[in-house]
């Protein structure tokens, strides 16, 4: 852990090419870019994919817990969703075993979209310049530093 008294005595701390949070949102910027051309000819945009992603990789997820993975709030969920089933992907359904929770089915359309959208993942892959392994490592490091800042923020809450 860095030491918050040699951070606040380094004036470089306050550069903007040390910003560790400018560094990953322009390097999110630079992605959602690179996505967007990739995922035209498939009718998504950016954050549709990603739905997509977690419904091909576990179809009949609730909303609720779709909205945890993807770490989107329902003003946000609920009209992305409304939009994949206008474009006949997906289908809300009501959970047989407990009618408010409505549970999320991919169509035969959602699921022959996944076949196209294979192509992505390697295009992303060859963009970065990067090989399987440094990426498979990267991805895991970026997920490790998410779940570090985000149990110190409820750390931070709670205290």
């Amino acid at each position: 852990m860095a030491s918050r008294s040699r951070i606040a005595a380094d004036p470089r701390w306050l550069q903007l090419d040390h910003q560790l949070c400018f560094a990953l949102y322009s390097a999110s910027l630079a992605m959602t870019k690179l996505y967007k051309p990739l995922l035209e000819p498939l009718g998504l945009t950016y954050p549709q994919y990603l739905a997509m992603l977690a419904l091909w990789q576990d179809d009949g997820l609730g909303v609720s817990q779709l909205g945890e993975r993807l770490q989107l709030d329902s003003g946000t969920l609920t009209p992305l969703l409304k939009r994949l089933e206008a474009a006949g992907l997906v289908q809300r359904l009501r959970d047989a075993e407990d009618e408010r929770r409505v549970r999320l089915q991919l169509t035969p359309a959602g699921r022959a979209l996944k076949t196209r959208a294979r192509a992505v993942p390697e295009a992303v892959a060859c963009a970065s310049g990067c090989r399987l392994d440094e990426l498979a490592s990267l991805t895991a490091r970026l997920q490790a530093l998410r779940d570090q800042i985000a149990q110190a923020a409820t750390t931070r809450r709670a205290g």
